[in-house]
């Protein structure tokens, strides 16, 4: 006869309602586990984002060190061909006057010169000399100390970045601007160079990547199919550059790819180059692709060979029993079983290329470097930080889309890396 009683524990306690609680435990558990890992992510990656997207987009200078100028100005009609009022120009003086014993009215003219050339020099000429004006006619006097003063388009730039928010830096990475008009106009030609390097730095990686295809499957495929202790050794070797500075690979490739280095000394000793005619590699494309295509070898290598591994070479031996040739056993058969393996090391690859740095930057010159030393340039040396971190938003953008499309096309659970 059956019966519908519950199954308990030694306790009492529904065997149903103690599994849950269990469960429950290790699900705690295992959260708790996670929140270092957790707050080191959000602390140091998603934070550190969130901030240059808000950089990219904050506009903050103008309302913080001109605000009554500011606030003046929102009256003031620019699409009419006149100055501002009187007022507007002893608000300025008296601005200006301020900002220069604060020290802060510079940090106007800086913002302003990121859109007009020009303006940085205007605000520190003004501040020595606002300081002779005492009183009346306010404008007049001003208009004395720079000329600039009596164009509408300073005043029309002032007015237009005096916005919380902007999007100046955007248009200017993508070789865009805002006119005197406040109209989105072409940049002008000497200063249109992001699209350029973005493009460069798209197809330089896509070069890079696809030769360290080339270059990685063979390597992999011996990896896969050799006795262990010659892949033992021949995964060493793969796995060297890991176990040496970045810094110090690069290092080396200046020293090879130098005019009097290894590579041009050696050519020139058995006569494939004469000495005065020496191969120009480095500080140019040619150094960053030969140098990156070395130093990202190894992450083809091993998502390919992590995949090969796992191969049966059963399947090879049965195409040939069935009447294939060993080339197209190997292409019908074992190619197609790889092809996860090519995905995961060409993304992370490309991924890599994009938004290297250091390698470009001390072998690529001024014709073989990326987008990505720009940015550096301008957070560390021009102080144009709403730029950098447009373009690096610009970039982040590309590699979300890239991503988003590879998990279209071949799905991110099909990636393998180990």
């Amino acid at each position: 006869m059956q019966t519908n009683t519950p199954l308990v524990t030694a306790d009492g306690v529904p065997l149903k309602v103690s599994l849950n609680k269990a469960l429950r435990q290790k699900r705690r558990q295992a959260f708790i586990l996670t929140i270092p890992l957790m707050l080191f992510i959000l602390i140091l990656f998603l934070i550190p984002i969130a901030s240059m997207l808000l950089r990219s987009i904050e506009n903050p200078e103008l309302n913080k060190y001109i605000p009554n100028t500011v606030m003046a100005l929102q009256s003031w009609d620019e699409t009419k061909d006149e100055l501002p009022s009187e007022a507007v120009f002893k608000t300025m003086v008296e601005e200006i006057k301020r900002g220069k014993k604060d020290s802060t009215i510079g940090k106007v003219g800086k913002r302003l010169n990121f859109e007009l050339s020009g303006m940085s020099s205007l605000f520190r000429t003004s501040a020595r000399k606002v300081k002779k004006i005492k009183g009346p006619p306010y404008k007049e006097q001003l208009i004395k100390v720079r000329k600039q003063w009596g164009d509408l388009a300073t005043w029309r730039l002032i007015k237009r970045e005096s916005d919380a928010y902007t999007a100046s830096y955007y248009l200017a990475a993508i070789d865009m601007r805002f006119n005197d008009k406040g109209e989105i106009a072409a940049q002008d030609e000497n200063r249109r160079i992001y699209k350029f390097l973005f493009i460069r730095t798209i197809l330089m990686s896509i070069g890079i990547t696809l030769m360290t295809i080339l270059l990685g499957y063979p390597i992999a495929y011996l990896l896969a199919t050799l006795s262990v202790r010659h892949a033992a050794l021949l995964m060493i070797l793969v796995l060297l550059p890991f176990w040496t500075s970045l810094l110090v690979r690069t290092s080396a490739w200046m020293v090879l790819l130098g005019n009097e280095g290894v590579i041009n000394d050696l050519l020139a000793y058995i006569g494939v180059v004469n000495d005065d005619n020496r191969l120009s590699l480095i500080n140019n494309k040619t150094g960053t692709f030969i140098a990156m295509t070395h130093i990202l070898l190894p992450f083809m290598i091993l998502p390919l060979y992590s995949v090969m591994k796992t191969i049966p070479p059963s399947y090879m031996r049965a195409a040939r029993s069935m009447g294939a040739t060993q080339l197209r056993a190997y292409t019908k058969v074992y190619m197609p079983l790889t092809i996860s393996g090519i995905g995961a090391g060409t993304i992370l690859v490309f991924i890599l290329a994009i938004g290297y740095y250091i390698t470009p930057e001390l072998v690529g010159g001024t014709s073989g470097v990326f987008i990505s030393n720009f940015i550096a340039h301008h957070f560390f040396t021009s102080g144009n930080w709403g730029l950098a971190a447009a373009l690096g938003t610009i970039l982040l953008l590309f590699v979300m889309a890239l991503y988003a499309l590879y998990d279209k096309i071949v799905g991110i659970d099909n990636m393998k890396l180990g």
